[in-house]
């Protein structure tokens, strides 16, 4: 049985010098693959949000799905997807945003929500902030409300929530 008192960040591996040298890579599939473990974290990032009457929990590709849909039936509110351009079938919206080096386009369906629609944006990792700055931007271009922003990490000196600080927000592990 799982609980919040489970020290999620044991259940994160530390891969030095990966994807390029001089980056702490945290690695979060160990914590996928121990059952009471990933409840566990389901359960305290939809936790900060249960009562806020959320419609959606939308999320960018890839891991974030992996939590977002997760959450999504934990809150009992619908899923929506966020996709690099391209990948949706259907008519879109899209939020181009500048990476380090270059910048990146997202997606969503143009028909995901109803204007008004409380949604609470959801991703594995906040870093430096400019992919779920770019996903509440574009939410809001479809007329939808972010009412808030959860992750399984935050990494703290890339001062990420700096970014998004107009936001309620939740992290369940800091480093």
């Amino acid at each position: 049985m799982s609980d919040n008192k489970t020290d999620l960040s044991k259940y994160i591996r530390e891969i030095p010098n990966w994807p390029r040298q001089d980056i702490l890579f945290r690695d979060i599939t160990p914590l996928l693959g121990n059952a009471d473990a990933f409840i566990t974290a389901i359960n305290a990032m939809a936790e900060d949000f249960k009562n806020d009457n959320i419609k959606y929990v939308a999320a960018v590709e890839a891991r974030g799905f992996i939590f977002g849909a997760a959450i999504a039936e934990k809150l009992q509110a619908g899923f929506i997807p966020i996709r690099k351009a391209g990948k949706l079938p259907y008519k879109t919206e899209s939020f181009t945003y500048d990476l380090e080096y270059g910048s990146d386009t997202i997606q969503v369906h143009q028909d995901a929500l109803k204007p008004g629609d409380k949604v609470l944006l959801v991703d594995d990792l906040l870093a430096t902030g400019g992919t779920v700055n770019a996903a509440a931007e574009l939410i809001k271009k479809i007329g939808g409300i972010v009412a808030g922003m959860s992750f399984l990490i935050e990494l703290t000196s890339l001062n990420g929530r700096e970014k998004i600080k107009e936001y309620k927000i939740s992290a369940q592990i800091k480093y």
